[in-house]
Parts: C-alpha cells; structure tokens; sequence
C-alpha cells in the first residue's frame, strides 16, 4: 500500500510541478492545488498507515499495550486542507481580477511593460 501511496505521490509533484511551469494563470492555480494535494497525501504517509485502536490510555495503565493510530499526522492534514483552501479561493479570485483588467491569463502578456498608446 505503501508503494502505491509513493507512486501517487510522485505523479501529483510531477504534475503539479509541470502545471506550475505553464504560461497560464489557471494551469498555475492548478498545479498548486496538485502540489498541495501530493503534500497532504506525503504527511499522511510519513504518519505510518496503520491500523489500530483511538490513542486511548484506560486509567489502570500508564503505557500504551498495543498499536494505536497517531493523530498527529491526521490533525497536520486538516490544516493544511484549511490554509490550502484558503490560498486557492485567494487565488482564484485574484486570477479572476487580473483577467477581467487586463483580459488575459496568460503570464508574459501580463508580464509586458509596454504601453501602446
């Protein structure tokens, strides 16, 4: 399973990384949302996939007795899909501005200093 989950990872890094390389503001906004998606999923799997019971002492122990899921990993997540969530409805509406003013999504047109008059 775990090879799987590498797998997958690799290919949203290398399609996020090919995203962010395009010309397009969209495809930029695209390949964030990929790169973000392969770094949740990094987390997750640096976590240790494992089965297991809630990390729950019983009052008569004071250790652990058997395998436990980690939530710390499964906490490191769900913040980073709630910043993530955040920086892409930023970017999409900065996108959407850009394009209404300038009426273009393309990076080096937005990128010329030119004023033709």
């Amino acid at each position: 399973m775990e090879i799987l989950f590498a797998i997958i990872i690799g290919v949203l890094y290398a399609a996020g990384i090919y995203m962010i390389l395009r010309r397009s503001l969209v495809k930029l906004i695209i390949g964030i949302i990929l790169l973000g998606n392969g770094a949740n999923l990094l987390i997750f799997l640096l976590g240790r996939i494992s089965e297991g019971a809630p990390p729950i002492i019983p009052e008569d122990s004071k250790m652990f007795l058997e395998a436990y899921a980690d939530p710390v990993p499964q906490a490191l997540i769900l913040t980073a899909i709630v910043i993530s969530f955040g920086l892409q409805s930023f970017a999409i509406i900065l996108v959407k501005r850009a394009h209404k003013v300038v009426k273009t999504d393309d990076l080096d047109e937005m990128n010329a200093t030119d004023e033709d008059s």
